[in-house]
This record gives C-alpha cells, sequence and structure tokens, in this order.
C-alpha cells in the first residue's frame, strides 16, 4: 500500500480517542437518562447497543477517512455537507441492521421474550447517525484540503 502523506507532513491524528468518546458519551447520557428515569432496558442498551453502535461507526469511518487521499474530496464540498451525508448512510445502515437484528433475533430461543431485540431499529440509526457526523466533521477538520486549480 502506498502512502498518501504528503513529505515532511504530520501524521493523522489517532483515532482511539474518537472511537473512546464515541463510546462513553451517549453511553453515559443514555445511561444517565436510563437511570433516572427507572428503565433498565434504556440503561443496557447505553452500555450495548448504543455506546457500542457509537464506537463501531466512529472507529470504521474514521479508519477510512484517514486513509483516503486528499483528493477524493472535490474542493468546493463543504464539510457539513459530507457530514450531513455520512450521517444520513449511517442512519440508513443503521436502521437495515436493526431491522434486520429485530426480525431474527427474536427467533433465538434465548431471546423470544426479550424486549432488547425491539429497540434495535431506534437505537442503531440513531446511534450511528450520531457517531458518522461527528467522526466526519472532526476528522474532515483535520485533513488537509485539495488544492483548487484555478486559472
Amino acid at each position: 500500500m502506498t502512502s498518501t502523506k504528503a513529505p515532511g507532513a504530520p501524521p493523522p491524528p489517532t483515532l482511539w480517542p474518537d472511537v473512546l468518546a464515541a463510546y462513553a458519551m451517549p453511553a453515559l447520557t443514555a445511561g444517565l437518562a436510563g437511570a433516572v428515569t427507572g428503565q433498565p432496558q434504556l440503561l443496557a442498551a447505553a452500555l450495548t447497543t448504543i455506546g457500542g453502535t457509537s464506537a463501531l461507526v466512529a472507529a470504521a469511518l474514521g479508519q477510512i477517512l484517514r486513509r483516503r487521499p486528499a483528493h477524493t474530496r472535490p474542493a468546493r464540498t463543504t464539510r457539513l455537507l459530507v457530514a450531513a451525508g455520512l450521517g444520513s448512510a449511517g442512519a440508513a445502515l443503521g436502521l437495515a441492521a436493526g431491522l434486520a437484528a429485530a426480525h431474527w433475533l427474536p427467533q433465538l430461543p434465548a431471546l423470544s421474550d426479550s424486549p432488547w431485540p425491539r429497540r434495535l431499529p431506534v437505537d442503531l440509526p440513531v446511534s450511528a447517525a450520531i457517531a458518522a457526523t461527528i467522526t466526519t466533521w472532526r476528522r474532515l477538520t483535520t485533513a488537509p484540503r485539495p488544492a483548487r486549480n484555478t486559472p
């Protein structure tokens, strides 16, 4: 694999702080909401599907954005548009995964009476959208912009 880093350029920022924040912040906020409102399902979801989905999306998307060449984004594309687009794509993928899991997981005997699979069509797309938007926004802030071709 060839390096896309320019000679003398600083290394790309590390990914683990983004992944840690992507897990901790939604897990803490949803967990606190679950504890305050007395919803043990929300507390459990905060530590598993909500925080886990956010961390997984941040890790995968952060790695993709970290390794992309600087010229892959047109110079006129705004960071807001790219972040909104990837956030929407994350929500769509999360919804598809959540709906599939909510359909198939209750067929497992251990999960047949569990309310957990019914939460997935909400937890996964919301977590994926937020994590994708924030990760994209942060990664595009640290990435060099391509030079404009002006005549």
